[in-house]
């Protein structure tokens, strides 16, 4: 009996070897590609059924509540050029109040009608500043509140301001896209006839310093 050591396996041709590691690279890159197309499909789908739901008015709408706002002081005074982000009516209302370089106060909602991100006030764009969402680069005009550039549908809600005598600035309303401050204090007044009839808009000018 003769004793010989034990061999190894014969290895893999060249081409086996190439062929198996194709195979390998084939399976990951298509499990990548899964991967890759799922999360496409979930993130277009939650961008579709949030864009949706703005829409047609199922997320929270700036203002809407039960009974008439109440007057809220939010700030002593504002200087032309400046800007104040506060809350109102709500503590989940996001408003902004700017102050233009002639005097024009006026306050909207902070929120894009696009798909709710926040609106900045942008003073340096512009003859006159501007609002702008950074989400999808809306803009809005500052002194109307109506788009000018970008994606967002509708024009930014207003928030109605008053400038009282000691030159303190107070929120007392709000106005949906395209309603004007009568419209709006009626509406949130319940619509009663001497309000409606004899009712001043709140200031949105002040020609104040």
């Amino acid at each position: 009996m003769s004793v010989t050591d034990p061999q190894p396996p014969a290895p893999e041709s060249a081409d086996a070897a190439q062929a198996a590691l194709h195979d390998r690279i084939a399976a990951d890159s298509l499990t990548t590609r899964r991967d890759y197309l799922r999360i496409v499909a979930t993130v277009s789908g939650g961008l579709a059924v949030g864009g949706v739901a703005v829409a047609s008015g199922i997320l929270h709408r700036h203002g809407d509540g039960e009974g008439p706002p109440e007057p809220k002081r939010i700030a002593d005074r504002i200087a032309p050029g400046e800007s104040l982000a506060f809350r109102y009516p709500g503590a989940e209302d996001r408003a902004i109040a700017v102050r233009m370089d002639d005097g024009t106060l006026a306050g909207y909602s902070a929120v894009c009608t696009h798909l709710a991100c926040a609106v900045l006030w942008r003073k340096d764009r512009g003859d006159e500043g501007e609002l702008y969402c950074p989400c999808h680069e809306g803009v809005f005009d500052a002194r109307t509140g109506a788009v000018t550039a970008g994606p967002p549908p509708r024009a930014l809600p207003k928030v109605l301001l008053q400038e009282r005598e000691d030159g303190s600035v107070w929120a007392v309303g709000t106005a949906r896209s395209g309603e004007d401050a009568r419209e709006a204090l009626c509406r949130q007044q319940g619509g009663d006839a001497a309000l409606c009839r004899n009712a001043a808009a709140p200031a949105e000018r002040s020609d104040r310093p």
